[in-house]
């Protein structure tokens, strides 16, 4: 392409985008340069030094790389490619001199800190540092941080590189962090002291690249070669953010992002970090009947011949959870029909319409969001709903994207225009003319608290035909992991949650917590914690929680994802296929699947798109049947962020930290 311009690095001639800055030219060439303070979805601050390198015909002394952009360096006398040298005497002077520095004041923590083994300073210590220090003087001490019960802080081993404080400023969208003082007396601090009041700031943990801030509830509990990680999909919300889960044995130590530029870049919410701790808690490990009226521990074979007898004969529904895989879903679909009864999965009243995929998933891509100018947000506040995502908007607002809501007021870490509260200003916002904006990208975002209500197909039918009139994309952000695979597999009744339990003398509840099931039909919990599911329970089956078992996940773009096992289910608890498989084997009609392999082909084979993994289908625009509109605002479907599903529940952290945001709702100005 002609606006590429060649560079030579080390001898090789590359092109590349004069926009790019040297560090990234080196790294399409596939050298390496160190750094400490350059992140690519940061800002570049340029105050570590560790990525010099040494441009001929320059200044004569090394430039930082991460600050230099292609267009600014110089062709040679005869027009020759400009030439960088990144390991050249010069260059590896300059390297041991910054981490001389870096080291002059940094303690010998080493063996008792938690980023050992992990640390960007360990490892560039030995690649580019030397193996004595000058250094005599006594070293300076820096008083600690209380950022909160999440972020532990040693800022004695801070070198200052500001990653934590660009990010909660740019990204996580709090202006809570800064630095202060000069020179030897620079420290990082946060604004009078304050927690951090954020639900992503666990990710400055991941930033950090010494061992200044750590995870306090992961402290001096392993070391990272002690641990196995597995790369699997995070539930917390419909997202689908990619993670690593580390165990040891058998107990999950820490969650951390991986990166996906289409889904979560490398950023996860809090609640996905340090939920973890919930999987140890609260855990259902073995079957239970209830016994004139008191719950009873059995053992599988009596538990499953109770389940078939109650279920012979009988009207049967199943009702899909909020955490189930789509395996799970598509087994629990062919039981319950198989015995002429029904399955629903809209158990929070949405009024997603059936078979209609661009209506309850949409058109748009998480990606969109990045490169959209205007972005409507409908009955959903993101901040609470999908933390990543509302990041993602932040960003695109920062890129000059206007961003209006109708629903709830509530800070979501950038400029709002506020259009209306409810349908009235739906109503009006369809009416107006939007033909200006045919040609400007746009991103509506359709939230589950627009369609939990009576009319809520009719508001879907108004907000997507507004969409068709603007010109822009519909995403449909659900707060539920398992809901788009299960409307997929056609997990869903005519009539909704109502005609679904209507009459309904057995009802299979698959790890639906957030419901109250009325007195008289028996109730089978299938689930992970003793949580309001299993509270109603006639008969509880132990099933595995979500590390514990392999399975799809289907996001709210419609991007299936598989999610391998990281851990294994407690005590008696089983994978919840396999006990759904065995259920129908007790029933006399055993379902045609040996194993999970087995019953993924039969599902890919049913619906082939699901087998596409990472991938998001092209959804044909189809406009729902449309309705009359109530009257009303739309609330967020999501009260309290920290505890919306069973897991976050039995979590003591998650419990501290919603006590805490509900404080500072409470109090928002603190006395000091």
């Amino acid at each position: 392409m002609s606006d590429l311009r060649k560079i030579i690095i080390d001898g090789q001639e590359i092109e590349v985008d004069p926009a790019m800055t040297l560090i990234q030219a080196c790294e399409q060439a596939g050298i390496e340069i160190p750094r400490f303070c350059y992140h690519e979805r940061l800002s570049i601050a340029g105050n570590c030094r560790m990525c010099l390198v040494e441009v001929v015909g320059g200044p004569p002394k090394p430039a930082a790389s991460c600050a230099m952009q292609v267009r600014d360096l110089r062709p040679g006398p005869d027009g020759q490619p400009p030439v960088v040298k990144t390991n050249s005497p010069m260059v590896k002077k300059a390297r041991e001199g910054v981490m001389e520095f870096l080291l002059i004041n940094h303690p010998l923590d080493c063996p008792i800190c938690d980023q050992g083994g992990e640390c960007d300073l360990q490892d560039q210590a030995m690649a580019y540092g030397v193996d004595f220090s000058r250094y005599r003087e006594p070293k300076r001490a820096v008083d600690d941080l209380d950022l909160g019960p999440l972020v532990e802080t040693h800022m004695t081993r801070c070198i200052s590189c500001t990653r934590c404080v660009r990010f909660t400023t740019e990204v996580a969208g709090i202006h809570q962090m800064g630095q202060t003082g000069r020179g030897e007396d620079a420290e990082i601090t946060a604004y009078l002291g304050e927690t951090l009041d954020s639900n992503m700031q666990g990710n400055i943990i991941d930033l950090c690249p010494v061992g200044a801030l750590v995870s306090k509830p992961y402290a001096f509990t392993a070391r990272p070669w002690e641990l196995t990680k597995t790369e699997t999909i995070d539930v917390m919300d419909a997202l689908g953010s990619n993670i690593r889960v580390d165990t040891k044995g058998r107990e999950v130590m820490r969650i951390l992002p991986r990166n996906h530029d289409g889904v979560n870049e490398e950023w996860i919410s809090d609640k996905t970090r340090f939920v973890w701790d919930g999987l140890r808690r609260q855990r259902l490990d073995k079957p239970y009947l209830r016994k004139n009226g008191k719950l009873t521990p059995v053992e599988w074979p009596e538990a499953l011949s109770a389940a078939a007898e109650a279920m012979k004969g009988k009207k049967v529904t199943g009702l899909i959870g909020d955490l189930a895989p789509v395996e799970a879903i598509f087994a629990l679909k062919q039981l319950v029909e198989g015995l002429g009864g029904t399955v629903e999965c809209r158990t929070d009243g949405a009024k997603l319409p059936i078979g209609n995929r661009s209506a309850y998933v949409g058109t748009a891509t998480i990606e969109d969001v990045d490169h959209a100018k205007n972005i409507l947000l409908i009955g959903t506040n993101p901040r609470v709903e999908a933390p990543v995502l509302n990041s993602r908007i932040r960003k695109a607002w920062t890129m000059g994207a206007k961003v209006a809501r109708i629903g709830e007021q509530a800070d979501l870490t950038y400029d709002v225009s506020e259009i209306g509260t409810g349908r009235e200003a739906l109503a009006k916002l369809a009416e107006m003319d939007h033909s200006d904006k045919t040609d400007v990208p746009g991103v509506m975002i359709i939230g589950q608290g627009a369609l939990q209500g009576p009319d809520g197909g009719a508001v879907l039918a108004l907000a997507m035909k507004t969409a068709e009139a603007a010109g822009a994309k519909v995403l449909i952000l659900h707060t539920a992991a398992a809901r788009v695979g299960a409307m997929d597999v056609g997990a869903v009744t005519e009539g909704g949650m109502a005609e679904a339990i209507e009459g309904a003398e057995v009802i299979y509840n698959l790890g639906a917590d957030e419901i109250e099931i009325a007195d008289g039909p028996f109730v089978i919990y299938q689930g992970s914690h003793g949580d309001r599911g299993a509270h109603r329970a006639d008969l509880i089956l132990p099933g595995a929680a979500y590390p514990e078992e392999s399975g799809l996940f289907v996001n709210t773009e419609g991007r299936p994802q598989l999610a391998l096992r990281a851990a294994f289910p407690p005590g008696q608890a089983k994978e919840n296929w396999a006990i759904l498989r065995a259920l129908s084997a007790e029933l006399g009609a055993t379902l045609p699947f040996d194993s999970v392999a087995q019953l993924r082909q039969a599902l890919v084979k049913a619906h082939p798109h699901l087998g596409k993994l990472d991938q998001v289908a092209e959804n044909d625009w189809q406009l729902p049947e449309s309705g009359d509109l109530g009257e009303g605002a739309f609330l967020s479907p999501v009260r309290d962020f920290y505890l919306s599903n069973p897991i976050a529940r039995a979590s003591a952290l998650m419990a501290e930290l919603s006590a805490n945001a509900k404080a500072r709702r409470e109090a928002p100005i603190a006395a000091e």
